[in-house]
């Protein structure tokens, strides 16, 4: 059921809502896995160096991961489903001007086009979603939001695998053009729009957060290749910093923040961030390997090794759904926690196992069960990072749990990436092994370490009274004192 403008009420079925929002969410997800598997095929047909080969992959997540709190922001001041839309807009049409790049340069241009419009959706699709249903369906929602996002995880490599095996690499980005021409129309039928009443920008706010968390991003992802010693990375470290500071001392005083410092009081908000950043720091991280790995130990083509990390990422689809209707019955610390213990569980299993010619059916179990962890944490943490705050603060809370996560990310891969680095290499199937052993037992202890701070969200979760009273008085209507989800 969505509310109208004008206060009255128009009937929406709960699956079209959560199709509507998740569609789009969707594309973008993939898109953010699907080109890593077409990297070989780049490489020789753009004739693309290593540096280009990475830069396919970071222009994206520089563009996604450090403009996703702006992208939230713009939502609240000039409408989420107008700055929703326009968000899918650009992605498709950077994905076409992607398809028809034949250099790298133009290449690399589209992928941060494509990051600029995904950092508009990703964190508007939870947002709208959430206020699209009741509150008492929301965690079963948020569950079937997740399980998209999963399945989108579970498909990008496969999907990318398919396409440059049987098709052509440009068909990586050409699949998302019939995606928009569905979803744009969906969303604008079954999505209301919703803005915050006298909301203004937070214009310095916003260039602050964008540059900090660019440098710092941009060394993140280059840190594994020049060296976390060399001299552009520590300036970038340390001018992210600054600009990260400033953006906290500015926040402070703001009048409408961008980011209101005030989030970070919330125990449960604070500590799911957390959980967030280093569940993908491990995950994610241990995943960059383990698909290299089912390609090089035996040695196995892109869309066959896709095939094999199913047993992993389509658990997510089916756990997910059943961790969001139990959320507010168990709470959605414990239910992350179990999930990043299984994952942490999987991962360390499936690293015991590991040697250079390792049959793939010692392996499935150990799969199903760091899927089966995914699952588990995807819906408890939206679940929670929405019912922690008000309904005005929803959709900037879902802006900064994303990017906590996508540098979580992409921090894992970097320090994997170079844990693996100083102690093997891809010349040869034991010399892989060699890396990731080690490398993966980082991902396991961070993953675990995770679960811990999961452990310390408090079971009932809800935004605070005052926040609550001041949603009820300027709402006007019975329908617009709704309160936002609580994660019991």
């Amino acid at each position: 059921m969505s509310t109208l403008d004008g206060g009255a009420t128009r009937r929406v079925p709960l699956w079209l809502s959560i199709v509507a929002a998740s569609v789009p969410m969707f594309m973008v997800a993939l898109d953010n896995l699907v080109v890593s598997t077409a990297l070989p095929t780049l490489a020789r047909e753009l004739k693309a160096d290593t540096q280009d080969l990475q830069w396919f992959v970071n222009a994206y997540v520089l563009a996604f991961a450090c403009l996703l709190l702006t992208g939230a922001a713009l939502g609240d001041r000039f409408g989420r489903r107008k700055v929703f839309v326009l968000g899918i807009t650009i992605f498709t049409l950077s994905s076409i001007y992607c398809g028809l790049s034949d250099s790298t340069t133009e290449l690399i241009t589209g992928r941060a086009l494509q990051g600029i419009g995904a950092a508009a959706v990703m964190p508007l699709s939870m947002t709208l979603l959430a206020q699209a249903v009741p509150a008492k369906k929301r965690s079963l929602a948020l569950g079937l939001w997740s399980a998209f996002s999963g399945l989108a995880v579970a498909f990008g490599p496969v999907v990318g695998g398919a396409v440059v095996d049987g098709i052509a690499w440009q068909w990586i980005f050409w699949i998302n053009v019939p995606v928009c021409v569905i979803a744009i129309p969906l969303v604008l039928k079954v999505l209301d729009e919703s803005k915050l009443a006298g909301a203004r920008l937070d214009p310095l706010g916003m260039v602050l957060a964008t540059g900090g968390l660019t440098a710092v991003v941009w060394a993140i992802v280059n840190g594994s290749e020049d060296g976390w010693s060399d001299g552009r990375i520590l300036s970038a470290f340390a001018g992210g910093a600054v600009l990260l500071v400033a953006f906290v001392l500015w926040e402070a005083r703001a009048a409408q923040p961008v980011l209101p410092l005030g989030l970070y009081r919330l125990r449960a908000f604070v500590m799911t961030n957390i959980v967030s950043a280093t569940m993908y720091f491990g995950v994610f991280g241990s995943i960059f390997l383990l698909s290299q790995y089912l390609q090089i130990a035996p040695h196995r083509t892109p869309f066959h090794a896709g095939l094999l990390t199913l047993a992993w990422t389509l658990m997510p689809m089916f756990i997910a759904p059943l961790a969001g209707a139990f959320t507010d019955r168990v709470g959605g610390g414990r239910l992350m926690a179990l999930g990043l213990f299984l994952q942490a569980a999987g991962l360390a299993w499936i690293n015991l196992v590991a040697t250079d010619n390792t049959p793939y059916s010692h392996m499935f179990a150990a799969m199903m069960l760091g899927g089966a962890g995914m699952g588990f944490a995807f819906a408890p943490t939206a679940a929670v990072v929405l019912g922690s705050v008000s309904q005005d603060m929803q959709g900037k809370a879902s802006g900064a749990n994303t990017t906590f996560r996508e540098i979580g990310g992409a921090l894992g891969i970097a320090v994997l990436s170079t844990v693996f680095v100083r102690n093997g290499s891809a010349a040869s199937a034991q010399q892989f092994v060699d890396g990731m052993h080690p490398a993966v037992w980082v991902g396991v202890v961070v993953v675990f370490v995770g679960g811990l701070f999961a452990l310390a969200i408090p079971r009932n979760v809800a935004p605070p009274a005052d926040a609550q009273d001041s949603d009820a008085s300027e709402a006007g209507s019975e329908e617009a004192r709704t309160p936002a989800v609580s994660t019991v």
